[in-house]
């Protein structure tokens, strides 16, 4: 029986709500096929990052090579890669491949934890976003990757612009801590969308923007277009956030036993 394969190249989160676990877990939500390639290894929970470490580059490399060269991955994304090397092999292993690359340009986690180095920023700008086929920056991100804030619906309108000169095709700025309803801005080629949903007030979260672009990459794994996966990654989301759960201490996870929309 074909299956859809998804891929997810990401750091790991021991407590289940981010990284490699939450991208599984909405792979499966999907009817999809996950795959994983580890780049990074964390100690962290609900309350916080406590450390970090990479995997060898060699080892990131490998990994790469032993799945892209025998599953039938319909579309990968990258989440946490930590440092330049990393971001740079991934670069390297997926520059002669046509598979549809979303990018959660993970940086800082929700705590405030530097989760790439600035030298790996510079890479990821440089080399990796013009592979891909979206890229899910959150507002700090977008300010990072465009070097000025975004603080409003036109400053996300404006980075989007920005950050699809640098080279993907699409680009979609997630507006979940401006005030009021949630609304992203998505720039698909030439088309400007404003995709709001109403808010859900669920106090702090974790893992939201994995599972999101994990969403997004598993409905390009089944063939839908970037439109329709982008709005039924945000409906999954939506409804996961409406049953996230109080498993720790801090920010409650996602409750990924939702089924999509």
């Amino acid at each position: 029986m074909s299956v859809p394969v998804a891929l997810s190249v990401a750091g790991s989160d021991p407590s289940g709500g981010a990284g490699i676990q939450a991208d599984l877990k909405t792979f499966a939500a999907f009817d999809v096929y996950g795959a994983a390639v580890l780049t990074c290894a964390t100690a962290q929970n609900t309350t916080g990052v406590f450390a970090t470490g990479e995997l060898p580059v060699d080892l990131v490399a490998a990994q790469l090579d032993s799945v892209l060269d025998d599953l039938a991955v319909g579309a990968l994304k990258t989440g946490m890669l930590g440092r330049a090397a990393i971001v740079e092999v991934v670069a390297q292993r997926l520059a002669a491949r046509t598979i549809p690359l979303v990018i959660d340009p993970v940086m800082v986690a929700t705590s405030g934890d530097a989760l790439l180095t600035e030298d790996g920023v510079a890479m990821l700008r440089e080399r990796l976003l013009p592979l891909a086929c979206l890229v899910t920056p959150n507002l700090a991100e977008a300010a990072v990757l465009t070097g000025r804030e975004v603080r409003t619906r036109a400053d996300m309108r404006a980075a989007a612009q920005r950050i699809r000169d640098l080279g993907p095709r699409a680009v979609l700025v997630k507006g979940g801590h401006l005030a009021g309803d949630a609304c992203d801005v998505l720039l698909d080629g030439d088309e400007l969308h404003e995709l709001a949903t109403e808010r859900v007030d669920a106090g702090p979260l974790h893992g939201s923007g994995c599972t999101l672009s994990a969403a997004i990459c598993a409905g390009l794994a089944r063939g839908s277009t970037l439109l329709d996966a982008v709005a039924a990654a945000q409906r999954f989301v939506h409804e996961a956030i409406r049953g996230a759960l109080q498993v720790g201490r801090g920010a409650r996870p996602l409750d990924h036993r939702v089924r999509p929309r």
